[in-house]
């Protein structure tokens, strides 16, 4: 027996760059506020899957398939000596651990595929965005959780087959996987480094991440705001989010709504609403608009072409579906979707002087000028700490000092 390199440099960055993308992409499933980090992870995995089949013909002798191409029965017969205690050591891949390899690679594929899909049909974001509508995402996005938690339990079992196999033949496996090295017989296939398909690897990972976060993160908070913040607390940390896909948009609307009151994207109501809105303009909510006929027809073209029911916007989509179709709201914070939304969020919030009301979208939304409301678009501000008085009354000062202090 001898030390001898048997997993090459890219199989072993494979590895554990799989591994690390899958916990980081579980981890930040739940968060819309790290979905770009989650999407990321997604399109990376994918990459590694593809790579790792084109490796599996390429690579060195124990990174290729035919190394280690064991079928379900020999898999469940070494399972069989495992539980026995007699379990022959394979240098390679042994016949289980090769059946979990082939289903994490399609689960990979699975999970990261469904998650673009999902992407697109989600939030109409990605490549695949317009390929699904929000209606017909639902059984894609079933898939893509579904696909996650099978992902998981093959790692946890995986895992827990490294270890019971280490303890059986006293041998680090683990640690075989970063160094590369085991015992092996004289004769056995000694791998080559591939030290350039690695640093191609490792370049191009390091490029499309560069790329991805120079693209994704949100960099609207300038020295100036990073300023107050320091200062006053006021203000949040850049955090990495999508930005929503551009809407149609109306000088006219926006001058004339917007001479009031924050501009509402007409993706927040259905048609019907903004009808009713205009039709009865006299009545606007305490004071009558007075749009002549040729504004009144541009604005309502306008916000029925984008209305809710047209299914531009996710948060549209929700807000039209939660809506029954023999009832018209004027309000949109009366909409049982927005009141599902926002009804976990605390009074001190509301009464935050960076809030003031519910019709101040604009204060958690950064992208509510633009209609798209996307969920990692969403932050609740943090109320300004209290300032302590600059300057105390003086004391002891002397009735010169004291006058020379008043401004």
């Amino acid at each position: 027996m001898q030390r001898t390199l048997i997993w090459d440099l890219p199989t072993r960055l494979f590895h554990w760059t799989l591994a690390s993308s899958f916990a980081i992409a579980w981890l930040t499933s739940d968060g819309d506020r790290w979905r770009s980090i989650h999407v990321f992870f997604g399109y990376l995995m994918l990459g590694l899957v593809v790579f790792r089949l084109l490796w599996g013909f390429a690579g060195s002798h124990f990174s290729r398939f035919s190394s280690f191409w064991f079928g379900p029965k020999e898999a469940i017969d070494y399972l069989k000596q495992v539980a026995s205690g007699h379990a022959p050591r394979h240098v390679g891949h042994n016949p289980t651990g090769s059946m979990a390899i082939y289903i994490l690679l399609v689960m990979a594929a699975v999970v990261s595929v469904t998650g673009i899909v999902t992407l697109g049909g989600d939030e109409q974001q990605g490549i695949a965005a317009g390929w699904f509508s929000f209606a017909q995402i639902q059984l894609i996005r079933n898939i893509h959780n579904l696909g996650a938690i099978v992902m998981l339990l093959v790692v946890a079992g995986h895992i827990t087959g490294v270890v019971v196999e280490s303890v059986m033949h006293k041998e680090n496996l683990a640690r075989s996987m970063v160094t590369g090295f085991k015992e092996a017989a004289a004769g056995t296939p000694v791998a080559k480094s591939h030290k350039v398909v690695a640093g191609i690897m490792l370049l191009a990972m390091l490029g499309f991440a560069g790329w991805w976060f120079t693209y994704a993160i949100d960099r609207t908070i300038d020295n100036q705001k990073w300023h107050i913040k320091l200062e006053t607390g006021i203000g949040e940390e850049p955090h990495v989010k999508f930005v929503g896909k551009q809407l149609a948009d109306n000088k006219l609307w926006r001058d004339e709504c917007g001479a009031c009151h924050a501009v509402f994207y007409p993706a927040l109501l259905p048609a019907r609403s903004w009808q009713k809105l205009m039709a009865e303009q006299d009545q606007h909510f305490g004071s009558d608009l007075g749009f002549d006929k040729a504004t009144t027809d541009e604005i309502l073209k306008f916000m029925v072409d984008n209305s809710a029911d047209k299914h531009l916007t996710e948060a549209g989509f929700k807000i039209d579906q939660s809506i029954p179709k023999d009832v018209t709201p004027i309000r949109i914070i009366e909409t049982p979707k927005w009141l599902e939304k926002h009804s976990k969020i605390a009074a001190s919030d509301w009464v935050n002087p960076l809030v003031k009301s519910k019709n101040n979208c604009a204060a958690c939304h950064t992208d509510a000028d633009d209609g798209t409301f996307e969920d990692a678009a969403m932050h609740i501000p943090k109320a300004p700490k209290p300032v302590a008085s600059a300057v105390a009354a003086p004391t002891t000062a002397t009735p010169s000092v004291a006058a020379a202090s008043k401004p």
